[in-house]
């Protein structure tokens, strides 16, 4: 006889951050949290940024850790946070350690392909924001680059 096993899914809650707001208007508002959140990470982080129907940050999962230069980001792994915390939009973060937040052909590549799997999720992709040192940070969706 084979087993099938039964399962239930859920989100764990593993810490939670206080800011001022945590409604984003705007790519500045997403760029403070995303700043906050990978303050002092010596790697490219890739994080997504879970957003309820009114804008309000509602989860932040860190996707994928990578290198120096690079992190490898699935599409199942991006929405996976999204789906469990009811999300209606997410906003794409990743880091440049270098501080340079000049977007990469990777980085404009992975946005696109997100947006599309979005749409198939029903799940829209708010942003992409490229988080660098000092403030610095640049908005895809503002540079017409997804």
């Amino acid at each position: 006889m084979k087993r099938v096993n039964i399962v239930s899914i859920q989100l764990v809650k593993e810490k939670s951050l206080s800011y001022v707001t945590n409604v984003v208007t705007c790519p500045k508002d997403a760029s403070v949290i995303a700043e906050d959140f990978l303050k002092g990470v010596d790697r490219e982080h890739f994080v997504v940024m879970c957003l309820d129907t009114k804008n309000k940050v509602n989860a932040i999962n860190t996707v994928s850790i990578g290198g120096l230069n690079s992190c490898p980001v699935h599409p199942r792994e991006v929405f996976k946070a999204a789906i469990l915390s009811n999300s209606a939009s997410i906003i794409l973060v990743h880091n440049h350690p270098t501080g340079d937040t000049t977007p990469s052909r990777e980085d404009k590549e992975v946005s696109k392909r997100l947006v599309e799997a979005g749409e198939i999720l029903g799940i829209g992709v708010f942003d992409h924001i490229i988080v660098g040192e000092n403030g610095k940070f640049i908005s895809l969706k503002e540079r017409g680059d997804m």
